[in-house]
């Protein structure tokens, strides 16, 4: 195929997708707005949370959590203010947050898989290389959301953030979150959260800004300062991106901790990255964009999901059986508050089969891995698996018994989908889908696996 065929696709936003996007933000809204009046009208609370309560009183778990040793009473206080004083609000900034933290992740993981194809010198996934780019260009939104969410929320989501806690003179002072407050302190949280916002967006920025010129210039040299700022922002991703684990989920549970927890979040948003990847290399395909992609690239994106779903599941069960095998209190009350919990036991087994069993059969074979409809079905599966894992690993720490999962959830995700797509899009559509100049290009026409 010549290059100058190549040079001619752009992907083109039309009115037709952009009606989509805003249907799809309508029925979001709807579903909002449905969820709020249904959890307002429980009392707080839907059919499931009260039979959630229910089996956790039965087994007298609210007795065996008040049993760990958190320091003080302030635990078993605020199960009973949760109980009492829950607001419909409370689930809703609840699920911002998920929201934040899963399309934050999309996005981050757009910009490491462009990184890393430099770094590795990858010549196999220039076809697509320009969607994983197109994916950083949701950072800056991110960014104001979640420092926005932080600033607004963070009483009701982080219960490390209350003052109380450090005071010895009052009688909810927590000895071991006083012990914690060279790091967690509000102003050193928001300057970390920052300070990964600017230099991801920075970064980001001037990968994809060199890429838009390698059309335009030709030749290396692009390529060259390519290599060198995606090594640099794979460096700085390594660190940051197990930082922003333990800031954004794992201080939720402020007495609890993993050391393996930034890996788990990196490879549940590395996996649902591959998959939003794969996705929308898929859709594209089959609507007559990116002609140079053939079945070879399609496979290389299915075994990269299907190895690194087994790799999330290695992290998981590594996890959970150091925990379970242990059987240290203070450790053990994350997965209790997971399994003995009516609501959330479903949730922590369909995480699994989703996010597990699901890919690791349905993708076992080559053919599944070399088919748009296989590769479309597999994908929308694991990115619904992962915004499971996030759920799971947010709202039992913000919501305890309060939590619940219906309309408010659905409606939630659903407008923050069609914004992050909305913006996806617009940015394909500003460029050529083709880096048409890329020094490997040539290799990539010829990939045959």
């Amino acid at each position: 195929m010549e290059h100058s065929n190549i040079s001619e696709e752009q992907f083109d936003f039309n009115a037709k997708t952009k009606k989509s996007l805003l249907i799809t933000l309508v029925v979001g809204v709807v579903l909002l707005i449905l969820g709020i009046l249904t959890v307002s009208g429980s009392g707080g609370h839907g059919e499931s949370d009260g039979h959630a309560l229910q089996t956790i009183q039965e087994n007298n778990l609210l007795v065996s959590l008040d049993d760990q040793p958190h320091g003080d009473d302030s635990h078993s206080a605020g199960h009973e203010e949760g109980h009492h004083g829950f607001h419909w609000s409370q689930r809703l900034m609840s699920n911002i947050w998920i929201n934040n933290v899963y399309f934050t992740g999309l996005a981050i993981i757009g910009v490491f898989f462009f990184a890393i194809q430099y770094v590795a010198q990858a010549g196999w996934s220039v076809p697509v290389i320009r969607i994983p780019s197109a994916f950083g260009t949701w950072l800056p939104i991110a960014a104001v959301l979640m420092i926005i969410s932080f600033i607004l929320f963070h009483h009701d989501l982080f219960h490390w953030t209350h003052s109380y806690l450090y005071d010895e003179s009052d009688p909810r002072y927590d000895k071991i979150l006083a012990g914690k407050t060279w790091y967690l302190s509000l102003p050193f949280y928001i300057v970390r959260m920052v300070i990964y916002f600017v230099v991801w967006i920075i970064l980001a920025r001037i990968i994809r800004k060199k890429s838009l010129e390698e059309d335009i210039t030709g030749g290396d040299t692009n390529w060259f300062k390519l290599v060198k700022f995606s090594a640099i922002f794979v460096v700085f991703f390594a660190v940051s991106s197990s930082m922003s684990a333990w800031d954004w989920v794992m201080s939720i549970d402020p007495h609890w901790f993993s050391t393996m927890f930034g890996w788990y979040v990196f490879a549940s948003w590395f996996v649902a990255g591959l998959a939003a990847i794969t996705l929308t290399t898929s859709i594209l395909k089959d609507k007559g964009y990116l002609s140079i992609v053939t079945d070879n690239h399609l496979h290389d994106l299915g075994k990269f999901i299907f190895a690194f779903s087994i790799f999330w599941t290695y992290i998981w069960f590594s996890q959970f059986l150091l925990i379970y095998y242990a059987n240290i209190p203070e450790e053990t009350i994350y997965f209790v508050e997971r399994l003995e919990n009516a609501l959330y036991r479903p949730i922590f087994f369909i995480n699994l089969i989703l996010n597990f069993f699901f890919p690791f059969l349905f993708l076992m074979t080559r053919e599944s891995k070399r088919h748009t409809i296989m590769l479309k079905i597999a994908a929308v599966v694991i990115l619904l698996g992962h915004w499971i894992d996030f759920y799971l690993m947010i709202t039992p720490g913000t919501l305890k018994y309060n939590g619940g999962f219906g309309f408010m959830e659905i409606g939630v995700a659903l407008i923050y989908l069609s914004a992050f797509l909305f913006v996806v899009l617009n940015s394909l559509s500003k460029a050529p889908l083709i880096a048409k100049n890329h020094p490997m290009l040539k290799e990539s026409l010829h990939h045959h696996i």
